[in-house]
C-alpha cells in the first residue's frame, strides 16, 4: 500500500496537515487490516446478494466491488488520513488482493510446520462435523475428462516431457514418489484448504499467482507439503492386472528412473460414429447414446433442431436416457458432475449445462462460480489470467496471420474472449469445485476440463498453443493429485477423453463451397454467392452463453427452420454432415430422393471432399454409396467393406448402429479422409475437428489406476461410449467392498465353500 500511494498520483496516505512518516505508516496499517477485515466479513454476503447477476459480470464486478471495499476501508480507519480517487481505488485493491494471496502462499509452502499445523487444525474440524472423526473406509473416485485430447496426443505429450504428472504415473518416478502407494490412489490424510469452497479465509497456498496460468501456486502444485504420516505398505497387484503400457522412462513392466512402480495403466478407446462430447459423454455418464447420431441434427417427428450444447437438448437428451435405461446415471449415489453436458443422476452439480435452463432451487449449476468467486484473491487471479490468456491469443493469431500458416480458420471477434473462459475461468472454476468434493469425501466425480478442445479447433491439435494448454491441464492433475493426499478418504484418480481431433483445412477453404451449397447445387436450387459462415460446435461457447443467462442458440440453427419446407437442411458436426428433407415426415430413401432430386446422391458422393454416404435403401435396408457409382449394402460391408476401407476397422459397425437411430438424417455425409496424414475435412469453421469417422478424432484414451480391473480383457477392443460406462459402473463396484482379484480365482479357507466372486459387469442397483 506504501508502494502504490508512492507511484500513483490519486491514492494518498497522509492528510493534508499531517504527513509525517508515522501517520503514513499508521494510515497504511489501519487501511490494510480494515480492508482485508471487511474483504474476510463483507465479500460472502456480496457474492450471495448477487446470486442472480450473470457469472461473468460477477467476475468483473469483483474488481469495483473490491475497490468499494477500499474505500470504505480508508473511510472507517481510525487515523483517517488516506484517500483514493475510486478509479485509482479499483486498482489498489486489486493490486492488495493479488500480493496478499501470492506472498501468503508463498509463505505457507515455505513453512512447513506452521502450514502442516494447519491442515491438519482443519482436517480434524471436517472430520468432527461431517464424519464424527472417521473418514470413509471404502475409495471414493474422481474422473477427469480432458476433452479432445486424443490417444495419440497424450503419448505425445508424455514422449516430450509436456505432461510430466502423467509420466509419472505411466512410469512410477513421479507419483509413487509423491503418495508412497502403487495402486495409483491418494492416501488418507488432513484434507487440505478444507474450507476453500464455503469459507473465505481457506487455504491458498498451492493457488497464488502464476499468470498467464492463474491457478497453480508461485512454486507450482510440487511444492505442497506432504504431512509428516508413514507410507502405506505396497499393496501386491491383483492378479487381473496387467503391466502399464511402454512408457518413455522404461520398458514394460519395470520400474521408473524414481524407483517406484507404474501406478495407472493407459489404453485406447472406440467411439461410436458421431465422436464428439455430445454423444460420448452421454454415454458414459447415463449408459446410452442411442439415437444421437451428430453433434446437431433435425427431428421431423418435432420439427426441431436438436444441439447437444443447447440446453433444452441436453435436458430432452438426459430425460431419454433416464427412460430408457431406467437408471439416474454414472454418478447416482454421492456423486458430484462438474462443467459437463449432463449431470449423470447426481446431486451435487457445477456447471453443467442439461439444468441451466431451470429456474429457482433446482437450478444449483452456475453456483460453483459463485463458490470461486466468493474468494476475492480467486476472482482478482482469474480476472488477471483471463486478460493474460486473451493477449496471449490475439498474439498467437496475430503469429500466424503474418506467417501466412496454412490451414488457419478466422480467430477474431470474440474468440479470444471464448478461448480465455475455456482455458481460465473454466478450468479454475472446475478444478475448484472436484477439491471442493474431495474434501467433502464424495464418492464419485466427474469433472470435464475443455480448454485443450477449444484451443485444438482453432489452432490445430498439434499445434504450439494447444501443446501449451496440455500442460497447464497436467498442473491441474497435479493439483487434484495433491490434495488428494489430504482428503478424508482415499481417492482414485481415472483421466480420459471423450475423443480425440483430426486435423485438416476446412471443406469450405479447399473447394470455395460449403455442404449447403453442394447440396443445393445437386437439388437444383440457388446457391448464394456468399457463403455464410458456420459456426464452431465447441462446448466453450455454450458454457459461455450459460454463464451470461444467453440462450444458446446460434443464427442458422433455430429451433424450427424457417424457409420453404421443401428446401434441404443441412447441418454440419465436425467432418460429418446432415441433410433433411423436412416436408417429408419420415426418413427418404435413396429411390425416394433420386426420384425426387436425380442428381443429388450423385452429386455429393463423386465430390472429391466426400468420403461416403449412409442413406436408407427399399431394396437392401441400408447402403453406402462412395465414388464412381460405389454402392455397398450395410450386411455386406464385413466382407466388403467399400467406401468404408479406409476409415479403419470398427467403421462399419458404426455406421450400422447409427442407421439402426429412429432420427438419423435422409442423408449421413462423411468427409474425405487421407490415411496417410490422418486428415480430414471439416464442415465447419475449424481445422481441428471431430463428430465422424477418420483419424484420431476417433481414438480418445483411458488412464486408470492399476487398482482397478484392466477395463477389456487381453485382446479385446474398448468400443463405445456405452461400454465405459459398463466399465465404470465395475469399478465403482469394486470400491464398495474388499478388494479381491476378479478373475477365476475363487478364495476359500480348508474346509470351507468357495467364495464366489460376484459379475464384475453387473450394473450396480443405485438403490442398494
Amino acid at each position: 500500500m506504501l508502494f502504490l500511494a508512492g507511484i500513483l498520483p490519486d491514492f494518498r496516505l497522509k492528510s493534508h496537515e499531517d504527513g509525517s512518516a508515522t501517520q503514513i505508516g499508521i494510515t497504511a496499517a489501519a487501511g490494510a487490516g480494515v480492508f482485508g477485515l471487511l474483504s474476510a466479513l463483507v465479500w460472502p454476503l456480496l457474492v450471495r446478494a448477487l446470486l442472480l447477476v450473470p457469472a461473468l459480470v460477477l467476475g468483473l464486478l469483483v474488481f469495483f466491488l473490491n475497490g468499494s471495499l477500499l474505500l470504505l476501508a480508508l473511510r472507517l480507519s481510525p487515523s483517517a488520513g488516506g484517500e483514493a480517487a475510486p478509479e485509482t481505488a479499483v486498482v489498489v485493491a486489486a493490486v492488495m488482493s493479488a500480493v496478499a494471496s501470492a506472498t501468503g502462499g508463498a509463505l505457507a509452502v515455505r513453512d512447513d510446520d506452521a502450514y502442516r499445523r494447519r491442515l491438519y487444525r482443519l482436517a480434524d474440524r471436517r472430520r468432527r462435523r461431517d464424519t464424527g472423526g472417521v473418514g470413509p473406509p471404502t475409495p471414493g473416485t474422481v474422473f477427469v475428462q480432458l476433452d479432445g485430447v486424443g490417444y495419440d496426443v497424450l503419448e505425445d505429450a508424455v514422449r516430450r516431457g509436456l505432461m510430466p504428472t502423467v509420466a509419472g504415473w505411466l512410469s512410477g518416478s513421479a507419483a509413487t514418489a509423491a503418495s508412497g502407494r502403487p495402486d495409483g490412489s491418494a492416501g488418507i490424510g488432513a484434507p487440505y484448504g478444507a474450507e476453500v469452497m464455503d469459507q473465505p479465509d481457506g487455504i491458498d497456498a498451492p493457488d497464488g499467482i502464476d499468470a498467464p496460468d492463474g491457478f497453480d501456486g508461485p512454486d507450482g502444485p510440487d511444492r505442497l507439503p506432504v504431512p509428516n504420516e508413514p507410507p502405506a505398505p505396497p499393496a501386491p497387484p491383483t492378479p487381473a492386472a496387467t503391466p502399464a503400457p511402454p512408457t518413455p522412462d522404461g520398458p514394460e513392466g519395470t520400474d521408473g528412473p524414481g524407483g517406484g512402480r507404474p501406478t495407472h495403466r493407459l489404453v485406447p478407446w472406440r467411439t461410436d460414429w458421431s465422436s464428439q462430447t455430445g454423444a460420448s459423454q452421454l454415454g458414459i455418464l447415463h449408459g446410452t447414446n442411442h439415437d444421437v447420431p451428430a453433434f446437431r441434427w433435425y427431428e421431423k417427428d418435432s420439427r426441431e433442431v436438436m444441439v447437444c450444447n443447447r440446453p433444452s437438448s441436453a435436458a430432452e437428451l438426459q430425460r431419454r436416457c433416464i427412460e430408457r435405461i431406467g437408471d439416474g446415471g454414472l454418478l447416482t449415489v454421492d456423486g458430484a458432475s462438474r462443467g459437463n453436458l449432463f449431470s449423470g443422476g447426481a446431486d451435487q452439480l457445477a456447471l453443467v449445462l442439461s439444468i441451466t435452463n431451470r429456474r429457482g432451487k433446482d437450478n444449483r449449476s452456475r453456483s460453483g462460480y459463485f463458490a470461486y468467486f466468493s474468494d476475492p484473491a480467486n476472482a482478482v487471479r482469474t480476472a488477471l489470467s483471463f486478460i493474460a490468456e486473451v493477449g496471449r491469443e490475439i498474439g498467437q493469431s496475430t503469429r500466424d496471420r503474418l506467417r501466412k500458416r496454412r490451414p488457419r480458420v478466422k480467430r477474431g471477434g470474440l474468440y479470444p474472449f471464448i478461448r480465455a473462459f475455456a482455458t481460465v475461468v473454466e478450468r479454475d472454476v472446475v478444478v475448484a469445485a472436484v477439491i471442493g468434493d474431495m474434501l467433502a469425501g464424495r464418492t464419485a466425480v466427474y469433472a470435464d476440463l475443455v480448454a485443450y478442445d477449444e484451443v485444438a479447433h482453432h489452432s490445430g491439435p498439434h499445434s504450439k498453443d494447444a501443446a501449451q494448454v496440455l500442460g497447464r491441464l497436467d498442473r491441474s492433475l497435479a493439483l487434484i493429485e495433491k490434495v488428494a493426499e489430504h482428503a478424508p478418504r482415499t481417492y482414485r484418480i481415472v483421466v480420459l477423453s471423450d475423443h480425440g481431433q483430426s486435423p485438416g483445412e476446412t471443406f469450405q477453404t479447399r473447394y470455395g463451397l460449403s455442404l449447403g451449397d453442394l447440396v443445393r447445387a445437386g437439388c437444383g436450387l440457388p446457391v448464394p454467392r456468399r457463403a455464410r459462415r458456420t459456426h464452431s460446435g465447441a462446448e466453450a461457447r455454450s458454457a459461455v452463453r450459460a454463464a451470461l443467462h444467453r440462450p444458446v442458440e446460434e443464427g442458422g440453427e433455430q429451433h424450427r427452420p424457417a424457409g420453404r419446407r421443401s428446401e434441404p437442411i443441412v447441418l454440419a458436426s465436425g467432418n460429418l454432415g446432415l441433410v433433411s428433407f423436412p416436408d417429408v415426415p419420415h426418413r427418404m430413401s435413396r429411390e425416394e430422393i433420386e426420384r425426387r432430386h436425380p442428381a443429388l446422391l450423385s452429386t455429393l458422393a463423386n465430390h472429391p471432399g466426400i468420403g461416403f454416404l449412409l442413406v436408407a435403401s427399399e431394396e437392401h435396408g441400408g447402403v453406402v454409396l462412395g465414388a464412381h457409382g460405389a454402392a455397398t449394402p450395410l450386411d455386406d460391408l464385413d466382407h466388403d467393406p467399400g467406401p468404408l476401407a479406409d476409415f479403419g476397422p470398427g467403421a462399419a459397425d458404426a455406421v450400422r448402429r447409427t442407421h439402426s437411430f429412429p432420427h438419423t438424417a435422409d442423408i449421413m455425409v462423411n468427409s474425405y479422409y487421407d490415411p496417410a496424414d490422418g486428415e480430414v475435412l471439416a464442415f465447419e469453421e475449424q481445422i481441428g475437428s471431430h463428430g465422424g469417422l477418420g483419424g484420431a478424432q476417433g481414438r480418445p484414451f483411458l488412464l486408470a489406476p492399476l487398482a482397478f480391473s484392466p477395463p477389456v480383457d487381453d485382446g479385446a477392443e474398448l468400443v463405445g461410449a456405452e461400454h465405459l460406462h459398463q466399465v465404470f459402473r465395475r469399478w465403482l463396484r469394486e470400491c464398495d467392498g474388499p478388494q479381491i482379484p476378479l478373475d477365476d480365482v475363487r478364495l476359500k479357507a480348508p474346509g470351507e465353500a468357495p467364495f464366489m466372486v460376484p459379475d464384475p459387469t453387473a450394473v450396480r442397483d443405485p438403490s442398494a
